[in-house]
């Protein structure tokens, strides 16, 4: 295994929670350690990059940190490059107190700048994941945030009406929100920063964090021959092989099967990367695993609030063809009358025709399980299951918990009723034109 750093298998994931001190040693961010790895037999080259792979002869060209060269040969070949952030074109990105966040050592960076020069405030340039969760992570630590978005909302994977419950939250939390904005360049100015727009400076800060999304590291990949997909990520099959004899790939570097969309999407999520790496790995060793494919199931917490979605949107759904109904829902996580029950969002997306449930997202507090909620309907969304499936599900239920009929149950039997009222106005004014 040739790791380029010194951090195989770390939580890349739990960067933003080390960094506010809510799990405050790294180390613990290791699924397993180097010794556990070692322990299987895995040869570890740690701090060791592979610079060039010959696929005709089955080599990786290898380059230590001390500029040492290695010819590595290989029956099978897995590569989990990953992603890398995208730079945005903004100059000034290379100034002191200008930071990426991406790997281990993004966050070592980080945490010395932020102990050393104890930065009162923070522009944080992007509101997807990784910007709102360090928005919440640097709050916590009293730091005086920003965060601005080149589009008109954060988190722009669920659908506006939910993207304005998750800015009032950051607003309820003393952060302040930039939207439509682009930031043309960052420059300094004594011993700060200065943000500039177009139109000039837009804020003045003491840090500045670029988490502007990430883009597939392929240029490894590129060396062999292997051909990407549409996406730019790379093209593998359903057993992970690239078009490459013997190689195959995993991870943030490849294209991901969508259940529901029935073809490939980019998807860079550490679920979909375990998954897929699975089937890489038991396939370079002689297996025939297909991977069953992903429905973009994801969760962030912000400050209070959990955002969930799964499967499609109403706009990605109609893109390819559904015919989709969108419902919205709220109603309250347990019953009421047991103490501290919260408001939970539910948006639900199915195709009015067959009524085949095609995607779901939710907003609620972060008590409200709304993790397991969204679990649920990923678990109908993989098994094709209908709306009226969904609400004949035998569900859990204690009155600290949830209802007789679950808060999903209900949001389905509201899409049914939405869609049969659709339905009969439909049928209602045929047979008046007929009159």
């Amino acid at each position: 295994m040739i790791v380029r750093d010194r951090f195989p298998n770390f939580s890349i994931c739990g960067l933003p929670f080390f960094l506010s001190g809510e799990t405050p040693d790294w180390h613990h961010l290791a699924h397993r350690t180097t010794d556990d790895i070692r322990r299987e037999g895995i040869d570890l080259l740690l701090e060791h990059e592979a610079i060039g792979i010959d696929p005709q002869h089955k080599i990786v060209t290898v380059s230590s940190l001390d500029g040492e060269h290695a010819l590595l040969v290989y029956d099978k070949l897995v590569i989990g490059t990953g992603a890398e952030s995208a730079n945005p074109p903004i100059s000034g990105l290379g100034l002191p107190g200008v930071h990426m966040m991406r790997w281990m050592s993004d966050a070592f960076r980080v945490k010395a700048y932020l102990d050393q020069r104890l930065p009162r405030s923070v522009v944080i340039v992007g509101a997807g994941y990784i910007g709102l969760e360090m928005a919440d992570a640097l709050t916590r630590l009293g730091i005086d945030v920003t965060v601005i978005e080149y589009l008109p909302q954060v988190l722009r994977t669920v659908d506006v009406k939910l993207g304005r419950l998750v800015r009032a939250e950051l607003e309820r939390h003393g952060v302040k929100v930039i939207t439509s904005t682009a930031v043309a360049s960052i420059e300094g100015i004594g011993d700060q920063l200065s943000v500039m727009g177009r139109e000039g400076v837009l804020q003045t800060t003491d840090m500045v964090l670029v988490a502007a999304g990430a883009r597939p590291e392929t240029s490894l990949a590129e060396s062999a021959g292997v051909k990407l997909g549409p996406t730019g990520a790379i093209r593998v099959s359903r057993r992970m092989e690239t078009s490459v004899a013997d190689v195959f790939a995993a991870g943030d570097c490849v294209e991901t099967w969508h259940r529901v969309r029935g073809g490939y999407s980019y998807l860079p999520l550490g679920t979909t990367a375990h998954k897929q790496g699975r089937i890489a790995g038991e396939n370079a060793v002689g297996g025939t695993a297909e991977y069953a494919g992903s429905l973009g199931t994801q969760a962030v917490k912000v400050f209070d609030l959990v955002v969930a979605r799964t499967g499609l949107r109403d706009d990605e759904a109609a893109e390819i063809g559904f015919r989709p109904l969108t419902v919205d829902f709220e109603t309250w996580d347990h019953k009421v009358y047991y103490p501290r029950a919260q408001k939970l969002r539910i948006r639900l997306t199915a195709d009015q025709e067959s009524g085949k449930l095609l995607g779901a997202q939710l907003v609620g507090h972060r008590t409200s399980e709304v993790s397991k909620r969204v679990d649920i309907l990923a678990a109908a969304l993989f098994h094709e299951m209908s709306v009226e499936e969904l609400s004949e599900l035998d569900l859990s239920y204690t009155p600290p918990l949830s209802s007789p009929w679950d808060p999903i149950q209900m949001a389905a039997q509201a899409w049914e009723s939405k869609a049969w009222s659709l339905a009969s106005g439909i049928q209602e004014k045929v047979q008046w034109d007929k009159l």
